[in-house]
């Protein structure tokens, strides 16, 4: 049940991209030949010219730390993978890794799932697929560290920044970003998406 809440958002994120659009599906229904780690947030699917895709993103959740020294230290990892399906074989198209260890703090590594969507802005027939997450270890209120990967194909774009925080009764802290060169030179619809993805999640609620 919970999933199906998650994927809920999703309908509201997906843009028509000529080829059939993305379908949610659970991870019971990926094809025992897709390798994955962690534990599934999303996954979608949809079929166009060149095959079937899967795209998915998953999180290990806090473990144990394998850092020697502090027994309370936790790691922790996240994931997106974009498949695409020939027959009984998938090829990985693209992955997205990123990853917290030897946290003896305040944890944060997640996705922030409403964030992940399915376009294609320029009309191409090529989806873009966007995911957003923090990554964090810290011990107070200090901005959170944050990043919007977006994948056109296999070109990687990447927005960083820190989420914005309140720390006092009227002030504010962090909410600034930065592109990368392949956003700044990409089609203008593309750093609009991105910008206004960062505005529309980027004050820290400390929540998902």
């Amino acid at each position: 049940m919970r999933l199906l809440w998650l994927f809920i958002p999703l309908f509201w994120c997906v843009c028509t991209f000529g080829q059939k659009q993305p379908t949610p599906v659970s991870s019971k229904q990926l094809p025992k030949y897709i390798a994955y780690s962690g534990r599934v947030t999303h996954a979608v699917k949809w079929t166009d010219n060149t095959g079937l895709h899967y795209v998915l993103t998953t999180e290990t959740g806090e473990v144990p730390s394998k850092a020697e020294g502090d027994e309370d230290a936790r790691d922790a990892a996240l994931y997106a993978y974009h498949y695409l399906v020939n027959g009984d074989s998938a090829r990985l198209h693209w992955k997205v890794y990123d990853y917290v260890n030897g946290c003896g703090l305040d944890l944060l590594l997640h996705f922030i799932d409403k964030a992940f969507a399915v376009t294609d802005l320029d009309k191409n027939g090529t989806p873009e697929v966007w995911v957003m997450y923090k990554n964090s270890c810290q011990g107070d209120v200090s901005p959170v560290p944050a990043k919007i990967i977006m994948y056109e194909g296999a070109k990687k774009y990447a927005l960083r920044g820190e989420m914005r925080v309140q720390v006092s009764a009227k002030k504010f802290a962090g909410g600034h970003y930065i592109l990368d060169d392949n956003f700044r030179k990409s089609n203008p619809l593309f750093r609009k998406y991105a910008t206004r993805l960062w505005e529309k999640y980027k004050t820290e609620t400390w929540q998902r």
